[in-house]
């Protein structure tokens, strides 16, 4: 990361398309198990963790909340959803339909993460001119 203020921005959104790189691993990694017995799925959290240390300093600005960010202790978490609870007899809980459309959800988000960044570079590009 670029520990500068220039680019706090940069580095949360970084750390967020990260996040949303693992998730469409565990997403894919559900899919591929959909048939496997007894596989439970997995999911993703990180969007709670970072809305949480964005909540912490209520009363200042978002610039200020970005900057005192410590990005270093955000990390996504993957974690079994409901590892007692099963759509089948064998004991696996994938519904294809929901992690599929969990996939396209999430791929769109990635990609609008990476249009924010490009769009970042941008203006740090035009502003270096």
């Amino acid at each position: 990361m670029i520990n500068t203020s220039a680019f706090d921005y940069i580095n949360i959104l970084g750390k967020t398309a990260d996040a949303a790189w693992i998730r469409n691993d565990v997403i894919a990694n559900n899919i591929a198990n959909a048939t496997t017995p007894g596989y439970k799925r997995e999911e993703v959290e990180f969007e709670a963790e970072l809305e949480k240390a964005l909540r912490n300093s209520r009363y200042t600005s978002m610039d200020d909340k970005v900057g005192n960010l410590k990005i270093n202790r955000l990390s996504p978490r993957t974690y079994r959803d409901s590892a007692g609870f099963s759509y089948r007899l064998d004991g696996n809980n994938v519904d294809i339909e929901t992690e599929n459309v969990a996939l396209a959800s999430n791929q769109m988000k990635y990609n609008g993460l990476i249009d924010c960044l490009t769009q970042e570079f941008k203006n740090l590009q035009m502003v270096m001119k």
